[in-house]
This record gives C-alpha cells, structure tokens and sequence, in this order.
C-alpha cells in the first residue's frame, strides 16, 4: 500500500486491494506532499521521496453540476465524466496546489467520482508536482497569461 495521510471527509477509500473503512472518511495525502511557494504563487512539492504510482493528493470537495460550476465561473474545478465537477476550491484541498505541467510527474485517476493524483513516475525531493489540467483548460486561461511551466508558453507538444 503506498504511503499516504489521510484527511476528513464522508464514504470509503480504497487504495490498490485494501478497502479502509473508518467512520469518517480520510482523504488521501503523500506524508512527502508539502505546500511552497513556487514561481507562480504557491505548489505542491516533494519533501521526500515519491515512488513511481503512489497517490500525492486526492482532489477533493463538494460535487456540483456543469450548471453550478458555469455559474460560479470558479477555477477550482475538477471535471468528472458524468457532467459533474468537483469543486476544490477548498484551502483543505491541498491537491489545488499542484499546478499545470506540459511535461507532468503525475496524472489524474478517476474512481467512484473521486479524483486521485498520482505519480507518473519517481519524483525527487524539491520536485513540484504537476499535471496536464488539459487543452480545454489550457486554451481559457493559461495561454492568454502564458504558460509558467517551464514549456516556453506553447503548451504541450501534442497540441501543436
């Protein structure tokens, strides 16, 4: 089972074969994720190590409908495939801090409407987390500001 803390919340988690039942549900955060200040305000880092597959953070908070997520006109928003988002905005949903990344160290995995984020591959201590928040994303709001990635602004190379 990889490392993870946990933080409060309703319903059940499982990671890999084990099923975790507590009364109140625990959301899943790396004991090496660390909230810092990074180039382009505050991100998510390594403290320590993190293996290739283990979950850094699970994105986290109320479940709303496409019409309500359009209405707040919000940016923490974590879109599921059943035309729900969940809203993140939360200071408690530490997976907020991870930023874009043309070339990201984790991806997304979505389960039973929750949303785990999890390494792509070893990442090193002092390394920023980051995912691919997609091209949807990507074209509303981080290309007329520039992309703070690393990329040179031009998105990922699939897009081009």
């Amino acid at each position: 089972m990889p490392h993870v803390r946990y933080w409060r919340g309703a319903g059940l988690a499982q990671i890999g074969r084990s099923t975790i039942k507590p009364a109140i549900m625990k959301r899943l955060l790396h004991p090496n994720a660390k909230v810092k200040r990074a180039a382009h305000g505050l991100g998510l880092f390594a403290a320590g190590p993190v293996k290739k597959g283990d979950v850094v953070a699970e994105y986290w908070g109320p479940i709303v409908s496409q019409e309500e997520m359009i209405r707040s006109r919000g940016k923490y928003f974590f879109e599921l495939d059943d035309h729900t988002a969940i809203q993140g905005g939360g200071r408690g949903n530490v997976a907020r801090y991870i930023n874009h990344a043309c070339l990201p160290n984790c991806t997304p995995q979505e389960k039973n409407r929750r949303v785990f984020i999890v390494a792509r591959r070893d990442i090193k201590p002092g390394e920023e987390f980051g995912y691919n928040y997609g091209k949807d994303y990507w074209q509303e709001y981080i290309a007329p500001i520039g992309c703070r990635c690393g990329c040179g602004g031009k998105g990922p190379k699939r897009w081009r």
